[in-house]
């Protein structure tokens, strides 16, 4: 039979209609006039059963079956022995005062009686295990789900209705009609979910979608239908960063996937969500300067240039850097950093011991070495740790020494240092602000040099200038557009030179410490105010200033 026979009018409404009172009396009689034949149908398998059971139990076999209805049948069957014992002592002790008058009435009720009885209640047993009340619930005149409890799918109408509300952030509400139920009896087999009519009642509604949202530092990044699609991203993005040697792979920032009901028109591809976490957003990384760094170290180890990194620190020297100055890297830094734990093995060299011997033959702070060191060796296993790439951690795990250094001896003068000696390193001139920097320039100023081959540091007039470092006065004198010029060799391969000066307060030949008075700050030459210009020359070469002064 196919379902159209034995299934209510009422559920196969046109979509743009309610069903109405007249439609459900007419389904209810196309049932109960298919009912007669149903019951036909179901009383024709039955006698062929029975009749077998029948003869089981003529020989003897006691039937089995699996079937509820048949254990009924069975059971009915079993206790027809004792109500046939029953109705005959009740017979008998009615009769008993006829017992002699008249010859003894043995009444046995005919089975076909006890079978009709049994197959009426199986019949209706079997009716009722096939069908049941039920309520099937439409949306625009669509039937979704049917479930046997009435309220229990009015309840979960409401319950949809919030979530979508609670997920628009606003007030939710179905349009009276849009979603209706009908009554009736139904076969088992066609009852439905709750959780499915909660699910088919949202999809409908078209609103609100189950999906997944990618959230970094408690940031919205983007939301997606596909359940595990999220999580795979995140993988391909942390197994880009894995090598043979990787022994963790995390993310720096707080990442989290938050399922729940999501505003239909907030979905957005997956390719959109993998672009965002590929790039980078607004933000500073910075870096603080240690002892031992200098400008070209700093962008090399950044990947960046020299001018690429002043662009980002306008205002710093790249010759003169001090500790703790912080450095601006990047303006914008990633959505997600990536945190790498590699675990290493490599050979290292092992510094060598210098062992010092007192030699009086030279002037202190001078050293010579009498004996070259030699670096050893050693297998290091250490833990590494890299954010996006760059080394921020270095935790050593064993060391087995490979070979052993040797040390390194040096001779170290004790000899008094005359004050007039170079130490190497220079001092500022005098104190003022930088007007010109070495190298190319175009001041307008007729006569003055295109290649300025030192500094120009404006200050006063009459401010006294000092020798940068100890050394020899080589020259005093006026030198046309360098004016009054003081140069002295600081015999080392470095000469420096004062010039615009006022007037000098040396002479040549003489020696003169680092820090004494050597000149005062004038106009003399080609210059537009009141200067000093300071150059140093290395082996016979002009060099920038800023990279040697302290």
């Amino acid at each position: 039979m196919s379902e159209s026979e034995h299934t209510p009018d009422s559920r196969r409404q046109s979509t743009d209609e309610t069903p109405t009172l007249a439609a459900r009396l007419r389904a209810v009689a196309a049932w109960l006039g298919a009912l007669p034949g149903l019951l036909w149908q179901r009383l024709r398998r039955i006698g062929p059963r029975v009749r077998m059971l029948r003869r089981e139990h003529k020989a003897g076999n006691f039937p089995e079956s699996n079937r509820r209805i048949i254990q009924f049948f069975l059971m009915l069957v079993g206790l027809f022995p004792m109500w046939h014992a029953m109705l005959r002592e009740r017979f008998l002790r009615r009769r008993g005062n006829q017992a002699h008058a008249a010859a003894p009435v043995r009444l046995r009720p005919h089975p076909v009686v006890f079978v009709a009885a049994a197959l009426t209640l199986a019949a209706a047993a079997a009716y009722f295990s096939l069908y049941t009340p039920a309520t099937t619930v439409f949306y625009q005149g669509e039937a979704l789900e049917t479930l046997p409890d009435g309220a229990q799918a009015r309840q979960i109408t409401a319950e949809v209705e919030q979530l979508t509300a609670d997920a628009l952030g606003e007030s939710f509400t179905l349009a009276d009609g849009t979603v209706t139920y009908t009554s009736g009896l139904v076969r088992r087999s066609e009852l439905g979910d709750p959780a499915a009519l909660r699910q088919e009642l949202s999809d409908a509604i078209g609103l609100v979608t189950r999906g997944y949202s990618l959230y970094i530092d408690g940031e919205l990044v983007g939301s997606t239908q596909y359940e595990g699609a999220l999580e795979a991203l995140l993988a391909q993005l942390q197994g880009s960063s894995t090598s043979a040697d990787t022994l963790s792979v995390d993310f720096v920032e707080d990442v989290e996937i938050v399922a729940g009901d999501i505003p239909t028109e907030k979905l957005v591809n997956l390719g959109y969500i993998a672009e965002i976490i590929n790039s980078t957003k607004v933000g500073e990384e910075t870096y603080t300067v240690v002892k031992g760094d200098t400008w070209s170290q700093i962008s090399a180890r950044n990947d960046m240039s020299n001018s690429e990194l002043l662009a980002l620190n306008p205002g710093y020297d790249i010759d003169r850097i001090n500790i703790g100055d912080v450095l601006v890297l990047r303006k914008e830094v990633p959505y997600l950093t990536v945190k790498v734990t590699e675990r290493q093995n490599y050979i290292e060299d092992v510094l060598y011991e210098v062992i010092y011997q007192d030699d009086s033959s030279m002037y202190q702070g001078d050293t010579k070495v009498l004996v070259q060191g030699e670096y050893g060796s050693a297998d290091v296993v250490a833990d590494v740790v890299y954010v996006n790439g760059v080394e921020t951690e270095r935790e050593e795990i064993s060391r087995v020494m490979l070979t052993e250094p040797k040390p390194e001896t040096r001779a170290r003068g004790t000899k008094e240092r005359p004050s007039w000696l170079p130490t190497g390193n220079f001092r500022w001139p005098c104190s003022g602000r930088i007007t010109s920097y070495f190298g190319y320039r175009n001041t307008g100023i007729r006569g003055a040099s295109t290649y300025h081959q030192g500094i120009d540091i404006a200050c006063a007039y009459g401010t006294t200038i000092v020798a940068s470092d100890g050394g020899t006065v080589e020259y005093t004198g006026y030198k046309g557009a360098m004016g009054y010029t003081v140069i002295i060799d600081h015999g080392n391969g470095y000469k420096t030179y004062y010039e615009h000066c006022k007037s000098f307060a040396c002479s040549a030949g003489q020696h003169v410490y680092k820090g004494q008075v050597i000149a005062y700050v004038g106009l003399s030459g080609v210059t537009s105010g009141a200067h000093c210009h300071f150059g140093i020359m290395k082996n016979g070469s002009y060099v920038n200033p800023m990279r040697y002064l302290s």
